[in-house]
């Protein structure tokens, strides 16, 4: 299982940011265009995650290089809505693997079949793109989608939406309270108008501050904001003053990222005069951040996710996108059971977006999944270890042994005695339980891409950007 190449370069600290494993890079297209119905057969349903993805923006950050594209004209939002439709109606067939779905689900929690395992969803979150890119009357619809076509009670499950300063308007943050939203994120970046031009996402700090007040208005339970380090001109008191702008609303939780300049992204055409010098940049303000955010009473659930002590728990924190039993709708999302994780095909170009997005909408037949990755024993292995190791709290060792039957020392020895060479792991944790130091915990960006097999390695490479 060991892969001794990825072990012989010294880490960068910021390599990639792992937030699903294998990334949709190493997914091609399934030849064999498996059918949903046999996919689903055999997985467990009864505490589903349900994520809904929209492919609209207002602008494209310059760092984004997420599935997304800029407006939506000629009613295309409509018509990627009724797409979806289609798609919840489909796939809540498959789920019940008899064919009786008819979409006349109450939201009780069925699915609105009648056959099959019992379905049940036990989060469900809106993502993107910007969901509230949508207007009052779209996302009044998209809940419909998620509650009668899924069987999706969003008043009974955390509900989490994504959201921007200049869409969430008062009268779409109504929607989403009155429909069970339990947590609202806005990406704000920065506080400093400078820095927010200098990473290609124009605002002023005036409509940000007013933003963040209609949410507390809407009584919301959990408001999360995003914060990034390592823009340029940025300073340990520019820094700081975001810091504090944000911490004045005392949100339930703060993500600080690192910038990243990725390829095909505005910034990724940008050349940084010296990759060490930023890298130290950025791991100076991560450090600064995370002990600011300590000092006031805020708890480090992963590198990048800090919660106050008390506030709701939304479901697997950092790393839900992870978690096997996931049902993603819409071009960009995925879908996971615990052999196959699938979606439709990925770009960050603008132009294969749009054509990806229009060939979404004219898409009658969901049945079957078209692109995606196997996860066998040894990625699944990988994927555990991942997504348990980058969480502050770190992975209990029995827990592995349970469920794989074997201990992470006998599965990934050379990784485990680097990364306790570098540091990484704490070694006051005890023999029953692997975790991170707060080392380890700066550089998960490194120590997440060595844990990646070679297969997932090499199919990542061989990926054409488009």
């Amino acid at each position: 299982m060991t892969d001794t190449t990825a072990m012989t370069t010294a880490p960068r600290p910021y390599e990639s940011y792992v937030y699903a494993y294998p990334h949709k890079t190493a997914y091609r297209p399934l030849a064999d265009r498996p059918g949903l119905s046999g996919l689903w057969a055999g997985e467990r349903k009864d505490a589903l995650s349900l994520y809904l993805h929209i492919p609209f923006c207002e602008v494209r950050c310059g760092f984004c290089n997420l599935f997304t594209r800029i407006g939506a004209p000629d009613e295309l939002t409509t018509r990627y809505l009724d797409a979806l439709d289609r798609q919840a109606t489909a796939v809540a067939d498959a789920l019940h693997g008899d064919g009786s779905g008819d979409g006349s689900g109450d939201g009780s929690g069925d699915g609105g079949g009648d056959g099959g395992d019992a379905v049940r969803f036990a989060a469900a979150a809106f993502g993107g793109g910007t969901p509230t890119f949508l207007t009052a009357g779209e996302l009044e619809r998209l809940c419909d989608i998620a509650e009668k076509r899924m069987g999706a009670d969003l008043r009974a499950v955390p509900l989490s939406v994504e959201t921007s300063p200049s869409t969430a308007t008062a009268d779409r943050l109504s929607v989403l309270a009155d429909r069970g939203a339990t947590r609202l994120s806005i990406g704000v970046q920065s506080f400093v108008e400078e820095e927010a031009k200098a990473a290609v996402r124009p605002q002023r700090r005036s409509d940000v501050e007013a933003a963040l007040g209609r949410i507390r208005d809407a009584r919301i339970p959990v408001l999360n904001i995003d914060l990034i380090y390592g823009i340029d001109g940025q300073t340990p008191r520019s820094w700081r003053l975001s810091l504090d702008a944000a911490l004045a609303w005392r949100p339930e939780e703060l993500y600080l990222y690192p910038l990243y300049a990725r390829p095909l992204t505005p910034l990724g055409r940008r050349a940084h005069a010296s990759e060490a010098d930023w890298d130290a940049q950025r791991l100076d303000l991560y450090r600064r951040g995370r002990d600011h955010l300590l000092a006031q009473g805020y708890e480090q659930v992963s590198m990048r996710m800090f919660r106050l002590p008390g506030a709701p728990r939304e479901g697997a924190d950092d790393y839900a996108c992870q978690t096997d039993g996931m049902i993603g709708l819409g071009c960009g999302a995925r879908s996971y059971t615990s052999d196959l994780h699938y979606s439709f095909d990925y770009a960050v170009g603008m132009r294969e977006i749009r054509n990806i997005i229009d060939t979404y909408t004219t898409t009658e037949d969901f049945s079957r999944a078209e692109v995606g990755r196997a996860v066998d024993a040894d990625e699944a292995r990988r994927r555990h270890l991942l997504q348990s190791l980058l969480q502050a709290e770190g992975m209990a060792v029995d827990d592995y042994r349970t469920r794989f039957g074997s201990r992470p020392g006998d599965d990934f020895p050379v990784e485990l005695e680097r990364f306790a060479d570098l540091g990484w792991l704490d070694t006051a944790a005890g023999p029953g339980l692997l975790r991170l130091s707060p080392e380890g915990l700066a550089h998960s960006d490194a120590l997440g891409p060595a844990l990646f097999s070679p297969a997932v390695r090499a199919a990542m490479a061989s990926y054409e950007l488009k």
